[in-house]
């Protein structure tokens, strides 16, 4: 990549993760997030989700044609191929699109590979979920080198019934042991108590990230910023620990200064640190 005039060379983040038409989750968030955060930011889409304001809001799901990921990726990954070391997995959506992303992962080296591990999407079929997630945790957890697991896929991912912050860092040294990554488990709303706790183990580092609640409510674009705020702190060489303690107060100040809509969800917004 050529740099800039004033000698100014972004580091450069890919996220491949599905189009949330809201603008809150999805790769509009990471995008954002990646700006926010002086990162030169680049997306492959997956899927396209919209919210379906007639049916309760629920998800109204579109794989993107794996052909289409590919030819996608194949592009990014040839213009780039001297400066894309750092990618996050966002949501995926099916195996066929999960094998796809896996097979372009392994066409070159990476120095890190950040997955937000969607294991649920509310307008899938239970199955094919559930196929889906089998297919995640074979094929790409294992090729990640940090995962941001939520208070549900931290239980799914380590069969570990979360209900306190020991349960949290147990579930996070299991995933760890099964991925060999660093790990951010979330507990955020989901526990009890006046603050919004994470816990962070790589290994041998254990430390938990605690910051107040703002409120008793998720908000829609909170995990997906967390995991993209972690890519751009490493893409700039931040050490994983740094990252991650850096991304929670990012998504804080963003959930402070959250977005309101019609919708029944506020969404949070990535200029809040300013």
């Amino acid at each position: 990549m050529t740099s800039a005039s004033n000698g100014i060379r972004p580091a450069i983040t890919l996220t491949i993760a599905g189009s949330e038409a809201t603008g809150g989750a999805g790769a509009q968030a990471d995008l954002k997030t990646f700006q926010e955060l002086g990162t030169y930011g680049i997306t492959a889409l997956t899927c396209i989700v919209s919210f379906d304001p007639k049916d309760n809001w629920n998800h109204r799901f579109v794989p993107v044609e794996t052909q289409v990921i590919a030819d996608q990726l194949e592009a990014i990954q040839t213009c780039y191929a001297e400066d894309l070391k750092t990618v996050k997995l966002g949501m995926m959506g099916s195996p066929a699109t999960i094998n796809t992303v896996a097979a372009a992962l392994r066409n070159q080296e990476w120095d890190n590979i950040v997955l937000d591990p969607v294991l649920i999407c509310k307008g899938q079929e239970p199955g094919h979920a559930l196929d889906t997630d089998e297919a995640l945790k074979a094929n790409l957890l294992p090729l990640a080198t940090f995962v941001t697991p939520n208070h549900f896929e931290a239980e799914s991912l380590s069969g570990i019934t979360i209900n306190n912050v020991d349960d949290l860092t147990a579930a996070a040294k299991k995933i760890h042991e099964l991925s060999g990554a660093a790990v951010l488990a979330k507990g955020g709303v989901r526990l009890s108590g006046s603050e919004a706790v994470d816990v962070y183990y790589d290994g041998e580092t254990l430390e938990v990230l605690s910051a107040p609640k703002v409120g008793e409510v998720a908000v829609s674009g909170a995990g997906c910023s967390l995991a993209a705020a972690i890519t751009a702190e490493l893409a700039k060489g931040a050490t994983p620990l740094e990252a991650a303690r850096n991304a929670k107060a990012f998504v804080t100040e963003g959930i402070k200064n959250r977005v309101s809509s019609a919708a029944p969800f506020d969404a949070l917004w990535q200029g809040g640190a300013r």
